[in-house]
């Protein structure tokens, strides 16, 4: 063939065709990003412990009567300064509820594992108790001094 007869030949590759199938691989990859974000965030949203906290209102000058719970770092409780468990904690919540000039401060030290607080906070609940009042946090009101 001759140089000429190639420069007049027809071209047999369609450029100009559209692709039958689009990539959607990025597509897939941002899909499985969200499903395993949502996976991870859907059951700490779910995990709490409800607490109807106080709404603003007229200020009370009347001292009721405060019993303190006190949990320090093992995880051992202290009602009022006297070692106390689980159960024993239940039967004197009770009493308290049954009181109506009574108040619940309780305290939780640093180093306090966070279920163990989470167990006692649930007890709380639990016995019906609605005058509660967290003591001991404002240590934490700087992050930066807390070491």
């Amino acid at each position: 063939m001759s140089a000429r007869a190639l420069a007049f030949r027809t071209s047999t590759i369609h450029d100009a065709e559209p692709f039958a199938s689009m990539n959607i691989t990025p597509l897939i990859d941002v899909l499985l990003v969200l499903i395993v974000t949502l996976i991870m965030t859907i059951p700490m949203m779910t995990h709490k412990v409800p607490i109807d906290l106080p709404s603003g209102g007229a200020v009370d000058t009347h001292q009721p009567r405060i019993h303190r719970i006190v949990l320090d770092a093992d995880g051992r409780l202290a009602f009022d300064g006297a070692p106390i468990d689980d159960k024993a904690l239940r039967v004197r919540l009770d009493a308290v509820r049954a009181d109506s000039d009574a108040q619940i401060e309780f305290s939780a030290d640093g180093a306090a594992r966070y279920e163990r607080f989470d167990q006692t906070l649930a007890t709380i609940k639990r016995s019906g108790i609605t005058k509660l009042g967290f003591v001991g946090n404002e240590r934490f009101q700087d992050f930066s001094a807390v070491k």
